[in-house]
């Protein structure tokens, strides 16, 4: 027994990965509560506008997620050189990841323009939804280069494994969100009453402030000095062919797995206004239980990276091991909040509708919703914590292959079927998801456990100077 507590202790990394996730965890969180608020404040402005917000946030949130994700796996190249003690190359890679930045402001301009009449007149939904989500996803679209550019420059900080900075300048952001939706959402304090318009506005105005921040910190004469963020901005080929043969399957896994969620909420949309405003919310809700396996999954991603980076892979697996158990414990206290308190948790979005014959309809239907996150919460936690792994040593096409083939057989075709030709209800739609889940789950843990990650890295071997 003792021999088994001294291999249990020895394969425990449980400071660490507390270390470099909490502030992770907690910036996602912080940014997911300022969606969270948006979406209270819409839903209490109209039943259009939160109907509106979530097709229209989600619709861009796909870009934004597809090229903050190839900027945001600088942090990865920047883990593993951090971990070999070559610390000249982060600014090398930190450019990289603007450069790229830069270009992707200039296609998220060109969807605002193309993209926003098409592409919500093609969903169907009503016609003043369908307004509403085309003043969301403009204004999101045309500020989005700042959106990448956090995540970019963040990765200077979270690469090193120093998340606490982040955390921090997220929380500024955040702090100054709220209050500035709330004012330019319902009019308050002087400024003129916008509705959505207020609240895409306000978003641009918090990522700005963070992208100040970041800058500021990161573009420094001593972090010159170590990292060469001013010396080493000329473009490198290698590196930029590199980043984006490793990124661009990194972001995708993750992006496709946006889009399906993306054609299931425009596909409910068909269904009927109020189920597309429950599973609105819901979702809204399920994205704040989410983040802090989201946290853990980028934190991972960068633990890995640094062991992988030291030549260390028994070290990542026990990162892996240690982080398990810590998403345990909050997806147990998660489900039983969704099952026993689903209406104090429903409520802040139905305050305007409070005794009306759709408040107690969309009441009822979120209750059901609830119960089917519940159950998929668990799967969900375990396919982040294991995607994360793969993420962080450079596993990335296999995932990226796997999840667009799930996407488009465990979840969009069913439910298009479904909803299109056999007028299916939105609870049957949701099953759906937990199903896509499930195999999300049981596609990243095969791959976990088959191991070849273990002898991966994106920087090369030669990689010493």
């Amino acid at each position: 027994m003792l021999h088994d507590y001294t291999k249990w202790r020895k394969n425990t990394r449980y400071r660490e990965v507390l270390r470099v996730c909490l502030p992770l965890v907690l910036s996602l969180s912080a940014t997911t509560v300022m969606e969270f608020t948006d979406r209270v404040f819409l839903a209490n402005y109209s039943i259009n506008a939160i109907s509106a917000a979530l097709p229209a946030g989600i619709s861009s949130y796909l870009f934004m997620a597809f090229f903050g994700g190839v900027g945001g796996y600088a942090g990865v190249f920047i883990a593993q050189y951090s971990g070999r003690g070559n610390h000249k190359r982060i600014g090398t890679v930190l450019w990289q990841g603007i450069y790229f930045t830069l270009a992707s402001g200039l296609i998220f301009w060109l969807l605002a323009i193309f993209a926003t009449e098409p592409l919500f007149s093609l969903v169907g939904h009503s016609l003043e939804v369908q307004r509403l989500e085309k003043i969301y996803f403009s204004i999101l679209c045309k500020g989005a280069v700042l959106h990448v550019a956090m995540a970019t420059l963040a990765t200077f900080f979270t690469g090193r494994g120093i998340t606490r900075p982040v955390m921090i300048i997220t929380f500024i952001g955040v702090f100054i969100n709220i209050p500035l939706d709330y004012a330019l959402i319902f009019g308050q304090w002087g400024f003129p009453q916008l509705g959505i318009t207020g609240a895409a506005i306000a978003t641009v105005v918090s990522w700005a402030v963070n992208v100040l921040f970041l800058t500021l910190l990161i573009f420094t004469a001593k972090n010159n000095q170590r990292f060469g963020v001013f010396s080493h901005l000329r473009f490198n080929k290698d590196i930029f062919v590199r980043l984006m043969r490793f990124g661009i399957p990194g972001s995708l896994q993750f992006t496709l797995d946006i889009l399906a969620f993306t054609f299931f909420i425009l596909l409910v949309g068909r269904i009927g206004t109020t189920e597309l405003a429950a599973t609105n919310i819901v979702i809204s809700i399920n994205a704040l239980a989410f983040m802090p396996s989201m946290g853990v999954s980028q934190g991972l991603s960068i633990l890995v990276g640094q062991a992988l980076g030291r030549g260390k892979p028994e070290e990542a697996s026990a990162y892996v091991f240690s982080a398990s158990h810590l998403l345990i414990g909050y997806i147990v206290l998660m489900d039983l909040i969704f099952i026993f308190a689903p209406v104090q948790i429903l409520a802040p979005f139905l305050m305007a509708e409070h005794g009306t014959a759709e408040y107690l309809t969309v009441l009822n239907m979120g209750k059901s919703l609830l119960k089917i996150v519940a159950a998929y919460l668990f799967f969900d936690a375990f396919y982040m914590v294991f995607s994360g792994a793969l993420r962080g040593a450079g596993d990335t096409r296999f995932m990226m292959f796997a999840i667009g083939s799930a996407s488009l057989t465990c979840l969009i075709l069913p439910v298009y079927i479904g909803v299109i030709y056999f007028h299916i209800p939105v609870i049957t739609a949701w099953l759906w998801i937990l199903f896509f889940i499930f195999s999300l789950f049981a596609l990243s843990a095969t791959r976990y456990w088959w191991g070849a990650w273990k002898k991966m890295l994106v920087i090369e071997n030669s990689d010493q100077s």
